[in-house]
């Protein structure tokens, strides 16, 4: 959808690996290198260990999400020390091996659709264990959203309070 807004989870192919936090300055840099040169704006993302999710607004008339992820895998790829295992289908594309190939997209189709994706991108470091609250996970846009007004520091309160909510 040219123009549209678009949801993403991209994994890497190992996902006992935390190369995303281990390298996140150069995945940041990765990133802006290629909004010069593709631009998109960033809605929302997070960035685990092994796993990222970003909803990204493309510009009017632009559909090309596939060039964008092509560019930040292969960037971020080439900045980082050659330490994975490659099978033998990916050396025959001459693909390092770090990122599963394909990623999931889901055109965000309205504003209860795009509320709903923005707080899983917040709420994912808290549901995968790595931190009690939203707050306390440092990679991720939802401390600009803070600073905008647009979330409060302590939204989705902290591990406990959603397991009585999930049980209710």
């Amino acid at each position: 959808m040219p123009g549209g807004t678009y949801f993403f989870t991209v994994n890497l192919a190992d996902r006992r690996r935390t190369l995303l936090v281990e390298h996140i300055d150069h995945l940041r840099e990765t990133v802006r290198k290629v909004k010069q040169t593709h631009p998109f704006d960033i809605v929302a993302w997070v960035v685990l260990p092994d796993h990222m999710h970003a909803i990204w607004r493309l510009p009017e008339g632009d559909a090309d999400c596939a060039t964008r992820w092509a560019l930040i895998k292969a960037g971020f790829s080439r900045g980082i020390p050659k330490e994975e295992k490659i099978h033998a289908s990916k050396q025959s594309k001459r693909e390092r091996g770090i990122w599963q190939r394909r990623y999931w997209e889901h055109v965000i189709r309205d504003d209860r659709d795009y509320e709903a994706h923005v707080n899983y991108c917040y709420i994912n470091p808290v549901k995968h264990g790595w931190v009690e609250r939203v707050c306390d996970w440092p990679f991720s846009t939802f401390h600009r959203d803070v600073e905008a007004g647009i979330y409060t520091a302590n939204w989705a309160g902290t591990v406990s309070d959603l397991s009585v909510g999930e049980a209710e």
